[in-house]
């Protein structure tokens, strides 16, 4: 008698598939809110439903809040995937990777990852992976673009003699010979490993096993560069005008082409500092300043509070008399009422009204600015020399 009464109890104990969507929706909204920083998904292949997550505590609530569901077996699934076999970190083989929203040429790019970025590598879906970047955010990128690593291979990588690409444009070539046949495109910010020296060249390493020559006066030995001190606004702002004139591109996190928190994170990463990729994120972090007089923009209190390589944040919702709007732009500060932005390409603008480069589309969608170079080493503004991806 004692097995009819467990079968029993456990039907009853069992939901509906209605039941466990909606269970499932409010774990994710309150485990993982943001899918650019947290992987949540449900899917179901016959008689049985998977929940993939990359957060534990995700996948814990799950199991919590839903002992069975009627007619099908639900598997859990924690990333990094079992599949991958340990193969759960990687660096980037491209000068630029696209990296998209699903698996798939035609889904939205989100960002970019240059030669040489660190990633962890959660799984793969078709000929893509998906793949967190050092700034935390999540995005599938094409299996070409990156080579996949053990621990063991990504200590050892970690550990080893590297260069950055410091020229905005270059090549490595096939022999320590500029005529030589080119091996790849560089753009800077690019990582390799170095192999050995031959005159005023570098041997270099790509992440693929390619082998490749750098002029020497093209790069710095990656051990100096990132040790140096923290950036203060001259170096930030004098690494944005580098930018100047580059194209706006949507997802863009290189010189050949960046969007406006792209531009942002770029300017900021080639000072040695990592902070969040997409504006509302970069809100978020930071020390507030205050620039409004009751939501609107205060030129006055912009001019007296701002200090140059303070970023500033607008809202296109403000534009249709909405307050608290999504943040969907941001801009470095320069001083004198003056920023630079990526919109329609790098360019600088003026929250002052009577000046010729005035902004008013931006200017009047203002809601907000925020301080990181006094931050730098607090959460999500992390200097390179301190992230263990890149070899801390």
């Amino acid at each position: 008698m004692c097995c009819p009464l467990f079968l029993s109890v456990s039907l009853k104990a069992q939901i509906d598939t209605a039941a466990f969507r909606q269970i499932s929706i409010e774990v994710k909204k309150e485990f993982a809110p943001d899918k650019r920083s947290v992987y949540f998904n449900v899917q179901t292949k016959g008689d049985t439903i998977f929940v993939e997550s990359s957060s534990e505590s995700a996948l814990t609530a799950i199991d919590k809040r839903v002992p069975g569901i009627k007619g099908f077996t639900k598997v859990n699934v924690l990333l990094p995937s079992q599949s991958l076999g340990g193969m759960t970190y990687g660096l980037a083989n491209l000068s630029v990777c696209n990296n998209r929203s699903a698996p798939q040429n035609s889904a939205e790019m989100l960002t970019q990852m240059i030669l040489g970025t660190p990633v962890r590598v959660l799984k793969k879906q078709g000929g893509y992976y998906l793949v967190e970047t050092p700034d935390g955010y999540l995005s599938y990128t094409d299996a070409t673009a990156v080579s996949l690593m053990n621990a063991d291979a990504f200590e050892s990588w970690k550990n080893s003699k590297r260069i950055i690409y410091t020229f905005d444009f270059g090549h490595a070539f096939s022999k320590a010979d500029v005529n030589s046949t080119r091996v790849s495109d560089l753009v800077k910010g690019n990582i390799l490993q170095v192999l050995a020296e031959e005159r005023s060249y570098y041997k270099v390493g790509f992440p693929d096993k390619r082998i490749g020559y750098i002029k020497k006066t093209e790069a710095k030995l990656f051990s100096e560069w990132e040790k140096r001190a923290n950036p203060n606004a001259d170096a930030i702002l004098e690494t944005a005008k580098t930018l100047i004139g580059v194209p706006y591109l949507w997802g863009g996190t290189s010189i050949k082409g960046v969007d406006c928190s792209g531009f942002t994170k770029t300017s900021y990463f080639l000072n040695g500092v990592i902070i969040p990729r997409d504006a509302s994120q970069q809100a978020l972090v930071g020390t507030g300043i205050d620039v409004l007089d009751a939501d609107s923009i205060s030129v006055e209190k912009c001019l007296k509070n701002l200090q140059p390589g303070d970023l500033l944040f607008f809202s296109a919702a403000k534009r249709r008399g909405v307050t608290g709007g999504r943040v969907t732009h941001t801009a470095i500060y320069m001083g004198k009422g003056e920023f630079i932005q990526a919109a329609g390409m790098v360019k600088v603008s003026s929250l002052v009204p009577e000046t010729a480069n005035y902004d008013e589309h931006q200017s009047k969608t203002l809601v907000s600015a925020r301080r990181f170079l006094t931050e730098i080493g607090k959460p999500e503004i992390t200097r390179v020399a301190e992230h263990e991806w890149y070899g801390k």
